[in-house]
């Protein structure tokens, strides 16, 4: 069966409603109305004798044949999307990434992996932006984000990309760490935190150490910042598993008596859901995806 022309308006319309799984989404970003859409998905079943969607009360879902077409339209469209925004801002852009992240993820984590992505990806270029504000996906902003949080921004993709953990550390040559041998021990050291929603009352009771009185000497709005002062040995410090590792590996910062406490938050990495990943960006994506799981 060949692909014929006036099969096109058809298949924009399917692969909008199988990324928005509604098709009043889509309807919205098409400019149409959702009857529309339905009767363009409906042509395009009947001209290839099968169902793409499971219709419910609650809305739609892709069947497995409806899943195998979305994934080979949605990376058609990308293609062609690709090729229309490098046509339009110039042909050094569609090898360009931006991306908007946070400056102790940065720091601590993606920067010592980097290397592997430039041996793999010598033509891509990536912009990095750490600044403190919400991430803006307008024109010319970011392609995609990095988020630390629940996984839920309306408007937005999100995919996961680490879970986290907390868990006390402090320089190996901190003055009175060698009489640390207990959780509740470590209340009375002196204690630095960041402006996280989870912080030292939470460890403290997940340790069992219950009416805890400590105090918090040093508080920092990045991460990385309060992990710095612990390396300089200015007190104790709840640090985040993915952005700790480089200090414990270097012996600047070493654990603490006490459990690993799950954190409430995870890493995601977020784009618009109404935005196709451009080529370069969706290797991006994958890359980070790919690293989620290695050493540095």
């Amino acid at each position: 069966m060949s692909l014929r022309p006036d099969w096109l308006p058809a298949l924009a319309a399917f692969e909008s409603a199988a990324r928005h799984q509604n098709f009043a989404h889509a309807a919205e970003e098409l400019h149409l109305t959702a009857s529309a859409v339905s009767h363009h998905v409906r042509k395009l079943e009947s001209r290839l004798g099968l169902a793409l969607f499971q219709r419910h009360a609650r809305g739609v879902a892709l069947t497995a044949e409806g899943r195998q077409l979305a994934d080979a339209a949605g990376s058609a469209m990308a293609d062609i999307e690709g090729v229309f925004r490098a046509l339009h801002s110039g042909r050094e852009d569609q090898h360009l990434v931006r991306v908007a992240t946070l400056h102790s993820l940065t720091y601590t984590w993606l920067v010592p992996r980097l290397h592997r992505f430039a041996a793999m990806h010598p033509g891509i270029r990536l912009g990095v932006d750490t600044e403190v504000a919400l991430t803006r996906f307008d024109d010319g902003g970011p392609d995609i984000a990095i988020r630390h949080g629940a996984g839920h921004w309306p408007g937005l993709t999100a995919l996961p990309l680490m879970p986290d953990a907390m868990f006390p550390v402090a320089a190996p040559n901190m003055p009175g760490l060698a009489r640390v041998r207990t959780p509740e021990h470590i209340s009375r050291l002196p204690l630095i935190s960041d402006l996280a929603r989870q912080g030292w009352h939470d460890w403290f009771r997940a340790a069992g150490v219950h009416g805890a009185r400590f105090q918090e000497l040093y508080t920092f709005s990045d991460s990385t910042d309060s992990l710095n002062a612990a390396a300089h040995g200015l007190g104790a410090t709840l640090a985040r598993e993915q952005i700790v590792a480089p200090y414990l590996a270097s012996g600047r910062l070493v654990r603490l008596p006490g459990p690993t406490m799950p954190s409430r938050f995870s890493y995601f990495i977020v784009y618009p859901a109404h935005r196709r990943l451009r080529p370069a960006a969706r290797v991006f994506v994958d890359w980070l995806l790919g690293e989620a799981n290695l050493p540095p």
